[in-house]
């Protein structure tokens, strides 16, 4: 057994009682011998339809106390290897998304002044351009995974600029991604106009729309990927809304035809080795996931993201 914080056992402590931390890890105060801070952003004011991500990490926590340490499938031993605790979440302004924002941008600041990958529990997609701000001062301009129903490069949003369907548009503007290590993967629906993804592929970003994988392993793809992006470093950020509704239809934005949790776990097990300096995932929102499957399925994606961070061994 490693000397490193271990989630509690449930054999040691029923589920249903102990700590509401992340897999019912250790709350930590401090940051200086942490290898993951995980956190959580409860916030939904940059949503534009159904709100209730702010409810959101406390449920995914919540859902996690079910997950064990050791993934079966892989072989990942995350906390044999790494240190990671909960630092709780962020006291964002639940009335200003603009102060929140900026809330979180500094936060991150700190928390990077250490040397800990940050891993996000959202709250809306509007999370993570503070965090990508806070990211590139540290490591420069990163390669992007994004996976999600939507590209959200909108230009603005009721004359907003900084939402949950501006955040990539933003961050390609301001060179926190690089361009051309941009993969967006699940993308579908409908839109305003033609243009609503093609702008972004000028741009350099390269789109995975959903109908293009339905039916389809995603492991390849994952594998492309990391080859392509290499040894740079890299921010992973799951939407919830990626997932069909069937598998997850506790979130905001919900599109038909989406991707399953078998190709979830496909794509994410494919990006072992990447040079993660960073993740999040976003928009579950417990209001409209009345089984908890919703917030279940992000914990274990959370969970899975764990299992490829630089450093994790392997029994």
């Amino acid at each position: 057994m490693s000397d490193r914080n271990q989630p509690i056992s449930g054999n040691d402590l029923a589920r249903f009682s102990g700590p509401n931390t992340f897999m019912r890890l250790p709350q930590a105060n401090g940051l200086d011998d942490l290898d993951v801070a995980i956190l959580g952003v409860p916030m939904d004011i940059g949503t534009s339809w159904r709100s209730g991500t702010r409810f959101g990490p406390k449920q995914i926590r919540s859902e996690s106390a079910m997950i064990r340490p050791y993934n079966l499938q892989t072989g990942a031993a995350p906390f044999d290897s790494l240190q990671v605790a909960d630092i709780g979440d962020l006291a964002i302004n639940t009335f200003s998304l603009s102060e929140s924002i900026r809330i979180i941008s500094e936060s991150y600041d700190q928390i990077l002044s250490h040397d800990v990958i940050p891993v996000a529990l959202g709250g809306d997609h509007s999370i993570t351009l503070p965090i990508l701000r806070a990211i590139a001062r540290k490591h420069g301009p990163v390669a992007l995974v994004h996976v999600d129903a939507h590209a959200d490069v909108n230009d603005e949003m009721f004359g907003m600029r900084e939402t949950h369907g501006t955040v990539f548009r933003r961050a390609w503007e301001e060179g926190l991604i690089i361009p051309e290590k941009v993969y967006q993967i699940g993308l579908r629906g409908t839109g305003y106009a033609a243009t609503d993804f093609t702008e972004a592929q000028g741009w350099g970003f390269q789109m995975f729309l959903a109908p293009e994988l339905w039916h389809k392993s995603l492991s390849n793809l994952g594998a492309e990927i990391r080859r392509d992006i290499g040894d740079r470093p890299a921010y992973v950020t799951y939407d919830i809304d990626s997932l069909d509704p069937a598998y997850a239809p506790g979130t905001g934005t919900p599109e038909i035809g989406g991707l399953t949790t078998p190709q979830a776990l496909e794509l994410i097990r494919a990006l072992r080795g990447l040079n993660i300096v960073g993740c999040d995932l976003v928009e579950v929102s417990p209001p409209y996931d009345p089984s908890g499957n919703t917030a279940l399925t992000a914990a274990n994606l959370v969970y899975e993201l764990l299992c490829v961070l630089p450093g994790v061994s392997y029994r």
